[in-house]
């Protein structure tokens, strides 16, 4: 009975985590929309050079050490012994955030340079204060998630994004009303990182006040070492799994508009460009959102299932996720790629870079399958093959990047994005225990999606021609927007059509996709 208690707590608490996530998710996603509109392509760019340090010191503090620390907490036998052992975490993780904020404040100059960029130095010292939240952040939500409590998680992870996204917007309109330099915006809308970071650690007040920072009479009850050497391996491994795209990000800070500059742009030229290759950020992000939570939710389904020992339940779940991950993410690529120059319009006010925009999008099919099959490995404890994949895509990117931008413009940065992850997850196929292979060797499914993907791209291109030559008289970004509505709905409407018609989903995968029970029950209605 006991034990059911648990499964069900945990359960209930993986739905809490995962709506709190989709929110946060969809809230980062979507305020770069309304930002760009606000500062313009240069602005972008100045934001988004630094932005990957922000979205790193978030992941070690809201994603990847909480993790490893609930692990860690879960596994000690009382309430002293696990206070100790975070109190020990603290002093370790101040330590590693002071030394983080240090390099950052004394190499700003040093990595501003190295972007192509000396007036960055002053944001990279504005992001840096952040780090000093990332101790109080990680140990808070890793002894609730320990306790199986995500309340306090999914409360300090939404209100940090609603705090940020206001500060950063609100900023924006100040740049615009009093013309404010873009550097400056870049600093004050960077700042809103460490008050989000003070608003997310109020959450923990309750926890540090009556729990933590109770005296303990052992004060080195664990080893400093031990605890650092498995911090920095298992739980620097979980942040590497958690930041890839971000890893990716600040591969193109340091890379692209110095080679843009060495390949004839002038230093503007090139920071425009580089703040519309940004904009794919955004679209990846919306893109990957239901994906990648459905993969968050498969994780607790395939945990229990394994530690069970229902191998036969477990294979089917997993099974039924990278399925359901491979057409939710083919359909909204092609989806994106067929309307992108439409879609760059109506968001961003200029239809630019399309193609370089278009390449970039074809990474969240090979980020969902990853997160995918990320979760189904660490269900089973082997989540070592996923990092070599992550880590071998990361060295793709790193060695292509310049090289390519030689060979291809701009483009080159987006098919190094796309070719790094190819190969990632192409390793993390090849590494699979034989136990979880075979979820993909279904040729049947392939040659079906295929064709629905191409059916799919036709009519929303048949249908975007028809209504643009109805509606030509219309202001550019309201045909944008009208183009974009009709194609997303036609496109819609014909891939679910094609997906019952050949019965490509089964009634029970159907009820797993968000919004399949109404699907079925409006195909029900019109064949009564």
């Amino acid at each position: 009975m006991a034990a059911n208690q648990q499964v069900k707590k945990m359960m209930q608490g993986a739905f809490v985590l995962f709506v709190a996530s989709l929110i946060a998710k969809i809230l980062s996603a979507v305020y770069r929309i309304p930002f760009e509109n606000l500062v313009g392509n240069t602005g972008f760019y100045v934001y988004q050079q630094i932005y990957p340090f922000y979205g790193l010191g978030m992941t070690f503090a809201l994603t990847g050490f909480p993790v490893f620390i609930s692990k860690l907490s879960a596994e000690q036998s009382t309430e002293q012994d696990r206070i100790q052992l975070l109190q020990q975490i603290f002093v370790i993780l101040s330590v590693f955030a002071v030394g983080i904020f240090a390099v950052l404040q004394i190499f700003a100059e040093y990595l501003a340079v190295a972007m192509g960029d000396q007036q960055l130095a002053p944001l990279i010292r504005s992001v840096s204060w952040m780090f000093f939240l990332m101790p109080m952040l990680a140990v808070g939500r890793g002894y609730y998630q320990s306790q199986l409590n995500m309340v306090p998680t999914a409360i300090s992870q939404v209100s940090e994004q609603i705090v940020r996204v206001t500060v950063i917007l609100v900023v924006a309109v100040l740049t615009v009303r009093y013309n404010w330099s873009l550097y400056k915006m870049g600093c004050y809308a960077l700042a809103s990182a460490t008050v989000a970071a003070i608003a997310a650690s109020v959450v923990f007040a309750p926890f540090y006040l009556k729990r933590f920072f109770k005296k303990n009479k052992d004060t080195t009850k664990f080893s400093y070492v031990n605890l650092s050497q498995r911090l920095f391996t298992e739980g620097i491994i979980l942040c590497l799994f958690a930041s890839i795209l971000l890893l990716f990000q600040l591969v193109d800070s340091f890379t692209i508009k110095k080679t843009l500059v060495v390949l004839g742009q002038s230093d503007l030229t090139a920071k425009i460009t580089k703040g519309i290759y940004d904009r794919a950020q955004p679209l990846v992000q919306l893109g990957l959102v239901i994906s990648l939570s459905l993969a968050t939710s498969l994780f607790p389904t395939l945990t229990q299932a394994y530690q069970q020992h229902k191998i036969k339940q477990f294979h089917k779940t997993a099974r039924l996720g990278i399925k359901i991950s491979l057409i939710l993410s083919a359909a909204t690529t092609v989806g994106l790629i067929s309307l992108m120059p439409q879609i760059n319009q109506l968001l961003f006010k200029t239809s630019e870079l399309n193609l370089t925009l278009s390449l970039y999008c074809l990474s969240i099919i090979f980020v969902t399958l990853i997160n995918s099959y990320n979760a189904i490995l660490q269900s089973i404890n082997r989540y070592q093959i996923t990092v070599s994949g992550l880590i071998l895509a990361l060295g793709v990117k790193i060695s292509c990047n310049t090289w390519f931008m030689h060979l291809f413009g701009i483009q080159g940065a987006s098919l190094a994005t796309v070719l790094a992850l190819m190969l990632g997850l192409g390793l993390i196929l090849l590494l699979l225990p034989r136990q979880v292979k075979g979820y993909l060797k279904d040729p049947k499914l392939f040659w079906q999606l295929s064709i629905g993907l191409v059916l799919m791209l036709g009519v929303v291109k048949l249908s975007v021609l028809i209504t643009s030559g109805w509606i030509s008289s219309l202001d550019a970004r309201m045909q944008a927007g009208i183009l974009t509505l009709v194609g997303s709905v036609c496109g819609a409407v014909i891939f679910i059509w094609y997906l019952l018609q050949f019965k490509i989903l089964t009634i029970r995968e159907w009820l797993t996709l968000p919004g399949g029970k109404k699907i079925l029950k409006l195909v029900q209605r019109k064949k009564g």
